[in-house]
């Protein structure tokens, strides 16, 4: 008997070893065809196949079979379906950490966070893959700083973690998110530098955060692709960097990437940037044709070309353009010598800059929607001409239905400097000390306009003590930066800069230049200085050391006797300046192009300039 009961133990256990292995070989081959739709995004057979077998006891299914079918539906976004599959499989969640995973990943991507946010909490024993489907969830959803919050309970963070990580703080896009993206990376093992997808995700991090410096050094780092030249590049224009971009576009050349859409727009963004018209025609040169009917780069090029100061390029393009379209338009009459955003606030502008107060009046009435941008257009207009009342009313009309805006102000305050009116300039600034208590950029550009005006009137004590404020305070002044283009190189200066190697040359010509200028009837004109001179300073040399001066002396001491010098300057020209170019274009019979932060300046071989004195 019990050699018969032994023989039959035998016997029954290999019938359950026969069964099981036909069930593993069954579910092996079944989550293996799962698997193979999926990677062919053949989902809904993936579902159907899953359909056919879901009569057999779930428990006999692998996690194979379960985390593919949860993985069909996230694609299709298919809830109700993953709710089905969830209740059937209740049982092996805690026990099977990849379900758990993949069932978070399902109602993330369906947009059902609280879910996925109540099986993570009920969740004891977390691994990483289910911390990488919370994260990645998180990102999906749009709640990166929930990402970053569940990053700060991972231990040991792996190399999947961390580019969700980056991908994280590349979405928050803050200074907070920048610093905790350095921290992660200066504590990343040496191994992790060998995986490219992490690297790249940390150069696309840099690139949102705004650190162009790190994320330089991290190019050299990843594959090249047209995608992280587009990304460096657009981070350069973004910081206004153009010859960066330009030196970026140049090495993709050399690695033989061939340029898309994207990277030549971001190349004509930096030479729109820089304003340099031989550099502007060389570069444009190497456009294929085909790439030039499009209309992004045609729209792309009128705005350069009128940036560059060359309106019938600009023209003649605009004019190959079958059916321009608001854009198109807009960036036409911009080249106009207009500045602004929309339409509307090009036209103000270009009456705001030509005098035309009569044509600005008629425009404003007949527009139905006033934004803040068209009121601000109109009373700039209104204070340029000296119409103060006329200006006040209209403030007083917006601010009836708006909350004042630190712009509108600006232009009544230039106005007032314009007219050399330092009662209303004092009143203008006094109540926007009290309107905008934290006017950041703006105070030192406020400041230095009213100190203008008493400089203007003689009154210097209070125009130093206006600039002693400004420079006590926290906020700095902008620095004056002017760039040109000279024999196809790309030269900046800051103002009364010297770290050229050739500065003593420069300066040497500046000196002479302003003999000339003396000689044939300029006056330096000293109500453009705010502050105090040092005692190694002169009114002559504050005056000339400004960087549109610096840039000028280096085009003519590299070429004796140029046809046109083109110059881009970040601030706005000074009087003094304004005047001195006019009689150096004279002089020297060289047209002068100078783009500033309001308009482009034509100064002419006969000493006139295209703004008519009117800026």
């Amino acid at each position: 008997m019990s050699i018969k009961f032994l023989n039959l133990r035998v016997l029954s256990s290999l019938f359950v070893s026969v069964k099981r292995s036909v069930n593993v070989q069954t579910n092996f081959d079944l989550g293996k065809q799962m698997k193979l739709f999926n990677d062919n995004k053949q989902f809904n057979k993936t579902i159907e196949l899953f359909d056919k077998q879901i009569k057999n006891n779930t428990k006999m299914f692998s996690s194979l079979i379960i985390t593919q079918v949860l993985k069909a539906c996230a694609h299709l976004e298919d809830i109700q379906r993953g709710k089905t599959i969830h209740q059937l499989i209740s049982s092996r969640i805690k026990d099977d950490s990849y379900i758990s995973a993949s069932l978070i990943h399902l109602y993330m991507q369906c947009g059902d966070v609280a879910n996925a946010e109540l099986l993570f909490d009920k969740t004891i024993k977390k691994t990483l893959s289910i911390y990488g489907a919370m994260m990645k969830g998180y990102i999906k959803n749009n709640q990166a700083n929930k990402a970053i919050d569940i990053f700060d309970e991972i231990k040991n963070p792996d190399e999947v973690i961390l580019i969700l990580l980056f991908n994280a703080c590349s979405q928050l896009k803050t200074a907070e998110a920048l610093d905790l993206i350095n921290k992660v990376f200066r504590q990343m093992p040496k191994s992790f530098y060998s995986n490219h997808r992490l690297l790249t995700s940390l150069f696309d991090a840099f690139i949102k955060c705004g650190d162009y410096s790190n994320a330089r050094i991290l190019f050299s780092k990843i594959p090249k692709s047209v995608e992280s030249y587009g990304n460096l590049m657009n981070g350069f224009n973004r910081e206004n960097n153009p010859s960066q971009t330009l030196d970026l576009f140049n090495q993709m050349n050399s690695d033989h990437i061939k340029a898309n859409t994207i990277i030549y727009l971001c190349v004509i963004k930096a030479l729109s940037q820089i304003g340099d018209y031989s550099l502007s025609q060389s570069i444009i040169e190497q456009i294929p044709h085909h790439f030039l009917v499009n209309n992004q780069l045609q729209n792309a090029l009128i705005d350069m070309w009128g940036k560059v100061g060359y309106v019938d390029k600009a023209k003649e393009i605009f004019q190959t353009i079958p059916k321009p379209d608001y854009i198109g338009y807009t960036a036409m009459i911009n080249c106009y010598g207009l500045n602004g955003q929309v339409t509307h606030v090009c036209v103000l502008n270009a009456c705001s800059h030509s005098g035309l107060v009569d044509e600005a009046r008629t425009i404003f009435l007949n527009i139905e929607t006033k934004t803040n941008k068209i009121y601000t257009a109109m009373i700039d207009c209104l204070s340029r001409a000296s119409f103060f009342e006329e200006a006040q009313k209209l403030i007083d009309e917006f601010e009836h239905d708006y909350s004042p805006i630190i712009p509108i102000y600006m232009s009544l305050l230039s106005g007032a400097r314009n007219e050399k009116n330092s009662h209303l300039s004092q009143q203008v600034f006094d109540r926007m000390k009290i309107l905008f208590p934290e006017v950041g950029k703006s105070y030192p550009s406020a400041s230095v306009l009213l100190a203008n005006v008493y400089a203007i009137s003689g009154d210097m004590e209070k125009a130093s003590n206006i600039q002693n404020q400004v420079s006590k305070s926290q906020v700095k002044k902008e620095i004056g930066l002017s760039w040109t283009v000279v024999n196809g190189q790309y030269f900046k200066f800051r103002a009364h800069d010297k770290s050229h190697p050739r500065s003593k040359e420069i300066y040497a010509l500046v000196d002479q230049i302003s003999k000339r200028l003396i000689e044939h009837g300029h006056q330096h004109d000293s109500a453009w200085i705010t502050r105090p001179l040092d005692e190694d300073e002169t009114v002559i040399s504050v005056l000339c050391g400004h960087s549109e001066n610096l840039a000028i002396a280096w085009n003519l001491l590299e070429n004796s006797n140029p046809s046109r010098i083109q110059i881009t300057k970040n601030l706005r020209v000074c009087g003094n300046c304004h005047q001195a170019t006019k009689l150096i274009a004279a002089l020297y019979q060289c047209e002068i192009i100078v783009r500033d932060a309001h308009r482009t300046h034509h100064f002419y071989k006969n000493g006139q300039c295209s703004c008519n004195d009117y800026f």
